[in-house]
């Protein structure tokens, strides 16, 4: 442990009225030491220092969907060692998560679970399409399953192929800390904002709305809302 010296010892620091004190990093350097002292400063923004910590601590949700998921897993394995890039850490609470990797298909009926789990993840959030069928469905064209979770979610990264391999979906998840890093990525929810999506905190209004609209009801299109209905919901007559 580093002490001060007290007075009198053989070993006094330097007064405070000392020039070398306090000195402008500014100045010209005098020496080598302070050359070289200066060659190791870095200097930045707050807003990049902090996408910076973003892009290299990221915390997936423990989300799977179908066969996807097991080449997801394989990346926390040592043979691939997801550690190496800080996005290991996946949390079993959506609240914990930044990051939702949607790996598989989407069926209609798992469309609102994974929208409820979006909601509920903490910001800044970012969403990772891994596969063909969780980016536009697959070989499953039918009624059941989503066409594209970018229907119902933002998607920052698609990752192709069937299942795509281990080393696909590292590379997109080095894609998004390099998009995250370099100059910060926009926010899921400012995404929503320029597409003029409902905001998670509008889910309760819109819920609502739905309830007094009863059975039968469906959106309606562009222009065809009528006064006093959240988003785009309307009576199924307003077509």
């Amino acid at each position: 442990m580093a002490l001060i010296p007290p007075p009198g010892a053989p070993l006094e620091r330097a007064p405070r009225t000392d020039d070398t004190i306090d000195r402008d990093l500014r100045d010209l350097v005098e020496s080598q030491e302070e050359e070289a002292f200066a060659k190791r400063l870095l200097l930045t923004t707050v807003d990049r220092a902090l996408a910076w910590a973003r892009s290299s601590s990221i915390w997936p949700a423990t989300f799977g969907l179908a066969c996807c998921a097991i080449e997801m897993m394989h990346t926390a394995t040592p043979r691939y060692d997801l550690a190496r890039f800080g996005a290991e850490v996946f949390r079993a609470s959506p609240r914990q998560a930044d990051l939702l990797i949607v790996s598989g298909r989407v069926s209609m009926k798992m469309a609102p679970v994974l929208r409820r789990i979006y909601d509920q993840m903490m910001e800044p959030k970012w969403v990772i399409s891994m596969g063909a069928c969780a980016s536009t469905g697959g070989v499953f064209n039918n009624y059941a399953i989503l066409q594209g979770v970018d229907k119902i979610v933002p998607v920052d990264v698609y990752v192709p192929g069937c299942p795509p391999r281990p080393e696909s979906l590292i590379e997109g998840i080095l894609v998004l800390q390099r998009v995250i890093g370099s100059k910060g990525l926009p926010t899921s929810t400012d995404l929503m904002r320029e597409d003029d999506m409902p905001l998670p905190e509008q889910a309760p209004e819109r819920a609502e709305a739905l309830r007094a609209l009863g059975p039968g009801r469906r959106p309606a299109p562009a222009g065809a809302v009528p006064a006093g209905l959240p988003g785009d919901m309307a009576p199924t007559g307003a077509r």
